[in-house]
């Protein structure tokens, strides 16, 4: 099953616990700090893979993690770097993250990779804190937060010319008279429900043909499948438009041209942009064949012909189901291809994420304060690295924990909520009772 769209949760790995140790030999009895650092949490990397298709395995997996770094150990061991998650995604793939819906990564070539979420930083060992005044220092550092958050894969079929127009007219027909490619074809609606690629071989090169399901009219505003198919037409370079000029489904051929393309610039103007090909399908069933002579005689063909050609669109006669009329078209699809990568691409218009404000993380030092019917609660990223951090044993530690609650201004936005001696005050899952006095620790 050909899946191009999935939501999975990622997370980072934890970085490892600094180490409280002191040395312990023989014959050295007042041995110093020797507590090692913890090790780094590992990341969770995106790489491009040419040999996946689909984002089928995501449906059955949701939720993919890094391991968390070691702990540091005592004899100033540091701790072992978490191993790195990598999420392998079919070339095509654009990661976007769901909170802010920007585009993390666009995966164009295979082996390109980058990080979504960085890995948590080792803690700091008890050897770290050693000064000239704090010969023995009885605490660590805790490890940076792992990060968490979730990300939106969506796949854009990377081709060269992609073919549209309505359903019927004849995009897979040509699909198969121009490559090896072997589409589902039989006469009638969303024969092809799932995009197929093929290559073209011309002369001493190639290039990727994409037959791209058939659209609708509101396809735009998602009518059908229409999202879904014309997202697929964003990356290619041509578009080879195909038109029933025979009207045997009981349109008219000029009306389906001005549908098809309103559709594609309500979607996105770049569409419009791209250079297009004409291809005035089903020419045998008006009883001529794609020879010039022939197609001067004939009245539906002369009047489609002058209509689009007016408008600045090459038209070709196409007999797909015959093969007839194809190698015009590819030469020419060939000719605007070459033209197209001769030019400097167009600037992308997404939104990106920005990942060294990400990592500067603003709110990190933000100390929240609030009640909630029945204990006053801290919370904050610094403030839980501080507690986690803490040595409850040691007065050293614990009275720096509670300069950073009192200088931060939590105190004051508790008392201001009413807060008075001995009500509880919360950190995660440790309760304190609060008294509005000096204490000797």
């Amino acid at each position: 099953m050909f899946v191009d769209r999935a939501k999975i949760l990622i997370r980072s790995g934890k970085g490892g616990n600094g180490c409280v140790s002191f040395r312990r030999e023989p014959f050295v009895p007042e041995g110093g700090p020797d507590g090692g650092n913890g090790g780094k949490g590992g990341d969770v990397v995106f790489e491009a893979d040419e040999n996946l298709r689909t984002l089928m395995d995501f449906r059955y997996r949701r939720k993919y993690e890094a391991e968390n770094g070691a702990d540091g150990m005592r004899k100033k061991r540091f701790g072992k770097n978490g191993e790195d998650r990598i999420i392998r995604v079919p070339v095509g793939t654009v990661v976007i993250d769901e909170e802010t819906g920007k585009v993390m990564g666009d995966m164009v070539r295979h082996g390109q990779s980058f990080v979504a979420a960085r890995g948590g930083k080792g803690g700091k060992g008890n050897t770290c804190f050693t000064t000239s005044t704090r010969q023995a220092p009885n605490f660590a550092e805790a490890g940076g937060f792992a990060k968490e958050r979730t990300v939106i894969l969506e796949m854009k079929l990377i081709a060269d010319v992609g073919l549209v127009g309505f359903p019927n007219v004849g995009k897979s027909s040509f699909l198969a008279a121009a490559t090896s490619a072997r589409p589902k074809i039989a006469g009638y609606h969303f024969t092809t429900i799932e995009p197929n690629l093929g290559v073209v071989q011309m002369f001493d090169t190639s290039f990727v043909l994409a037959d791209i399901a058939g659209i609708i009219e509101g396809a735009h505003e998602g009518a059908g499948l229409g999202h879904d198919f014309l997202k697929h037409i964003e990356r290619t370079r041509v578009l080879i438009h195909v038109v029933d000029v025979s009207g045997s489904e009981g349109r008219d051929p000029i009306e389906d041209f001005e549908k098809i393309n309103e559709e594609l610039s309500r979607y996105s103007e770049k569409l419009t942009r791209k250079p297009q090909i004409v291809a005035a399908n089903k020419v045998d069933i008006l009883g001529v064949g794609p020879d010039p002579e022939d197609l001067e005689i004939c009245d539906e063909y002369i009047r489609f012909k002058e209509y689009v050609e007016a408008k600045g669109y090459p038209v070709f006669p196409l007999s797909a189901l015959a093969g007839q009329g194809v190698k015009a078209i590819l030469e020419t699809a060939l000719a605007r291809l070459q033209e197209v990568l001769e030019q400097p691409s167009e600037e992308d218009d997404a939104e990106y994420f920005d990942f060294e404000l990400d990592d500067m993380d603003h709110d990190y030092r933000t100390v929240y304060a609030e009640f909630d019917g029945k204990d006053y609660v801290l919370s904050g990223k610094q403030l839980l690295k501080i507690f986690n951090s803490t040595n409850f044993h040691d007065s050293g530690s614990l009275r720096y924990l509670y300069k950073y609650i009192e200088n931060s201004g939590a105190l004051e936005q508790l008392k201001e909520m009413g807060m008075d001696n001995g009500d509880t005050v919360r950190i995660e899952d440790y309760e304190f009772e609060y008294y509005d006095e000096d204490y000797d620790f």
